[in-house]
């Protein structure tokens, strides 16, 4: 079976795809090259931002990816990493509901199994999260905790996946939205794997 690599590139494809603008890693290397102290100010925002979404959320997005994502799929620990990271860094209001979907999981997994959701092992977070009713539940940001952990969780990496030139490879879709392929593209049928 072969693996289907993401990238870090893929990563900026799906937020290019959301519609998010990445501007932290390239605003540092900017700044760095030109000397300009603008991205202070950039740098302050994603504190804050990074205040409210941590390390045990961005453990909890990996985690959640490793259950939802196809097995033929690596590199998802990078690619999760590069996603999650741009969506913090570009909507602090939207990392503040990301981290608080992450604390309805923990607080359902602790409810069932006395533990946050990172640290029981795969098959348990795979019922977990079959026990909480997400793979059947609206997507809703507003809805109760199921419909949130759907939301900014499961569909969200979902998302991020499909919309990813290999994501969209790994389906068929050759040419994902916002990602160029020219007129060739459609003029090829999709290759058998």
């Amino acid at each position: 079976m072969t693996d289907y690599e993401l990238t870090r590139r893929d990563a900026l494809k799906a937020l290019g795809a959301a519609g998010v603008t990445v501007t932290g890693g390239a605003a540092a290397l900017a700044w760095d090259e030109s000397g300009d102290d603008d991205t202070a100010e950039t740098e302050a925002d994603a504190a804050s931002s990074e205040s409210e979404f941590g390390e045990h959320e961005r453990e909890t997005y990996r985690a959640v990816a490793a259950i939802v994502y196809p097995s033929e799929v690596a590199g998802i620990e990078e690619f999760v990493d590069s996603y999650v990271a741009g969506r913090v860094e570009a909507d602090s209001e939207r990392a503040a509901d990301m981290a608080a979907a992450v604390a309805d999981l923990d607080a359902y997994t602790r409810e069932w199994e006395n533990s946050n959701f990172v640290a029981v092992d795969a098959a348990t977070q795979e019922e977990t999260l079959r026990g909480m009713g997400v793979k059947v539940a609206d997507p809703n940001p507003h809805g109760d905790p199921r419909h949130r952990v759907r939301y900014y969780l499961v569909n969200d990496l979902l998302f991020a996946l499909y919309s990813s030139p290999t994501g969209g490879e790994l389906v068929g879709i050759e040419n994902p939205q916002g990602y160029p392929g020219g007129t060739s593209s459609y003029q090829q049928p999709p290759s058998d794997r």
